[in-house]
């Protein structure tokens, strides 16, 4: 039998509006509900999501198990995206005694509220914690086989080993885990055994949904390496599909590898690049977008021009030639046509005559007023996260 141990919480999303009752083991039992009958769900039961919680095993046929709590968790996100806001906050957050699970394959993943100590025939852990991720056996949890799925910072933490190739070998080598699986982000996944290491791309795709993306290809990873016994390289690389539907379509359990081998998904390409911002940036919502979006490209290793950042206020005669100058030499433009700025509007024009690559974000725009947008090959989209990604993705 297969077990996710791990979180259950609440989440609440501004955009996309969003309010469910997941957290990385719900979403991961839900993952891998359509092919691994009888998934058992383990986890702190909160008695003030109690209701979600039944609505959750209801849904995908779930076995819910694990010591009550008087408590619930929340993270709230602006979204899907942003860094959330966890209530109560971590440090306030009394800590449960451990929980105890035994089953053929688990996946446990780290918790705010306690740990899990397992025993499997085939682990898999992702620990969870940027900052703090806890080694899989230093609770006492054992397995015959363990494969861990780790980001870069959480690599890097766990061996001092920046270079993800590097963390891997010295996890490998230490005899923390038979496979080793390093997410990168954009850039894909490195997967490291004794039998060697490949990487595996990220795929893109029409929208963007990364809220529990990491969940879904861990649990994606689990069904097809753990359950069904396939090579680590090509479960993540199911994974990796099933993580770029997930994201597209916001929707659970995962399709069935056959099914994800038919997709046609494209890799993400890496390739430098400049993407120039051109939006409003005149009352503080604009001159919240405006930053957001900055530091989002920036965090996504992008090279960014934005005429509030590297122009600022100034008479027309200045700013223009500046901005122009600019345009001319980025290679992506991210617009934000929200409100119909004429800045903005000439700014895409511009780059259109150029041949300069343009996604627009528009959020409140009559069909009448994109026709000249659209007609002309801008890629239109009307959420934060799928622009940024979108935008990033015109580089590759």
């Amino acid at each position: 039998m297969t077990t996710v141990v791990g979180g259950v919480y609440s989440e609440r999303c501004i955009e996309p509006n969003w309010r469910e009752v997941y957290g990385s083991a719900g979403r991961a039992a839900a993952a891998i509900s359509g092919a691994v009958p009888g998934v058992r769900l383990v986890t702190y039961r909160s008695d003030q999501l109690g209701d979600g919680l039944a609505n959750l095993a209801s849904a995908f046929d779930l076995r819910l198990d694990g010591p009550p709590v008087g408590f619930a968790i929340a993270f709230d996100y602006t979204h899907s995206l942003a860094v959330p806001r966890i209530v109560p906050r971590p440090d306030a957050i009394h800590q449960q005694p451990p929980i105890e699970v035994e089953d053929d394959v688990v996946l446990r993943f780290g918790m705010l509220e306690g740990t899990a100590r397992i025993r499997a025939r085939r682990a898999v852990y992702d620990p969870q914690s940027a900052f703090d991720p806890r080694p899989f056996g230093e609770n006492g949890s054992v397995a015959d086989e363990l494969a861990l799925i780790l980001n870069q910072r959480e690599a890097t933490c766990l061996t001092g080993e920046t270079d993800p190739g590097s963390a891997a070998a010295v996890l490998l080598a230490r005899g923390d885990a038979k496979v080793v699986v390093v997410k990168r982000g954009g850039r894909g996944a490195l997967v490291a055994s004794a039998a060697g290491s490949s990487l595996v791309p990220a795929y893109r795709s029409a929208s963007v949904f990364k809220l529990g993306s990491g969940d879904v290809f861990s649990a994606s990873f689990t069904q097809f390496w753990a359950v069904e016994g396939r090579s680590p390289a090509e479960a993540a690389d199911l994974a990796s599909r099933a993580t770029s539907r997930y994201c597209e379509t916001m929707s659970l359990p995962i399709a069935a590898a056959a099914d994800l081998q038919v997709l046609a998904p494209a890799p993400v390409r890496s390739a430098p690049g400049r993407v120039y911002i051109a939006a409003p940036f005149f009352n503080l919502a604009e001159l919240w977008l405006v930053e957001e979006l900055r530091d989002q490209l920036l965090a996504a290793g992008v090279d960014v021009f934005s005429p509030f950042h590297n122009v600022g206020p100034g008479s027309a005669e200045l700013v223009a030639p500046l901005d122009l100058a600019a345009l001319d030499e980025c290679d992506a433009v991210l617009a934000v046509l929200n409100g119909g700025d004429a800045g903005t509007i000439f700014e895409i024009g511009y780059a259109t005559a150029k041949g300069i690559p343009i996604v627009a974000l528009a959020q409140n725009m009559r069909p009448e007023d994109m026709k000249m947008p659209v007609g002309s090959g801008c890629l239109v989209v009307t959420d934060v996260v799928s622009a940024i990604y979108q935008t990033v993705w015109q580089l590759r």
